[in-house]
């Protein structure tokens, strides 16, 4: 089965929100339905930006995809947006103390094999807004079915 990347963006979508604890919206701010906090700030935003695929070979049904997203973390001051960039990236990097990632990412049909931050822009402001951007990349592959 290809890696399916709506399936993996919510995975990520919801690891972030669990791990931070705070709400985080896909291609656009969260709404005040989302949990845990709805679209209060300080908040983050995750944007899918493709990846590549590869096909499963031959007589194998299980395919790999390396996801590329762009995560925006929003405050209403520069040390906020830090902070929750700051949560975000613990939510995707941080380790248990056996060694096993601490924020579980569970896309359905599809196994995160590993997680890295590609670059990160740092803090920008725009009318009042402040923002810290940082990209991330999950390696993703499909069970044999």
């Amino acid at each position: 089965m290809p890696v399916q990347g709506r399936v993996v963006s919510l995975a990520l979508r919801d690891a972030l929100a669990a791990g931070t604890g705070r709400s985080c919206g896909y291609g656009a701010p969260p709404v005040a339905a989302d949990k845990p906090t709805g679209n209060t700030i300080p908040y983050q935003v995750l944007y899918p930006l493709g990846g590549t695929s590869s096909g499963p070979p031959f007589g194998d049904q299980a395919g790999d995809g390396r996801m590329l997203y762009q995560l925006t973390s929003v405050g209403s001051t520069a040390e906020q947006a830090e902070w929750m960039a700051d949560k975000g990236r613990a939510a995707v990097l941080g380790t248990t103390a056996k060694g096993g990632f601490a924020t579980p990412i569970l896309p359905a049909g599809h196994t995160v094999i590993g997680r890295e931050i590609d670059k990160e822009d740092g803090v920008t402001v725009a009318n009042g807004v402040y923002s810290w951007i940082a990209r991330i990349i999950l390696h993703v592959t499909t069970p044999d079915s």
